[in-house]
């Protein structure tokens, strides 16, 4: 079962379960997957799936952010709540560890000098860990394997 029909199964369980908050989150996960899908005229993939809840949880994320820091504590449990339902939808991720090894083997396939090839690695590194690992995190680990 692919990924986006998972995900229409859920929300099928969520509607007979009458989890309203569940729903509302994989109803607005739907809206962005048929949006792409319109918008592009293909047929999302796995990986395009896994890009947008990436995209959704990075904006939930700033969200809660913005809502703890102007005391809207209701609205951050809200949005956390939207980002739990949201990372189910994700592969495991990678630890840091496991981050930090793969960027040293990319910058030594890559061939990588200095801070001024980090763009090269990036482009490498994106495609070979997107919805595998934290970006943040990723960008850290180039940073720190080109400072060294």
């Amino acid at each position: 079962m692919s990924l986006k029909e998972q995900i229409t199964e859920d929300m099928k369980n969520a509607m007979r379960a009458k989890d309203a908050g569940r729903l509302g989150t994989i109803r607005l996960l739907q809206a962005a997957m048929k949006q792409k899908e319109v918008d592009e005229r293909v047929t999302l993939d796995d990986a395009a799936v896994i890009a947008i809840v990436d995209k959704l949880i990075k904006q939930r994320k700033d969200s809660i952010a913005a809502f703890e820091g102007a005391g809207r504590q209701d609205l951050a449990d809200k949005e956390k709540a939207e980002m739990a339902v949201l990372q189910a939808y994700l592969p495991a991720r990678m630890s840091e560890a496991e981050i930090t090894q793969a960027v040293q083997a990319i910058v030594a396939e890559v061939g990588a000098k200095g801070p001024g090839d980090m763009g090269k690695v990036m482009g490498v590194v994106k495609t070979r860990l997107a919805g595998k690992a934290d970006m943040g995190q990723v960008s850290a680990a180039v940073k720190s394997a080109l400072a060294g």
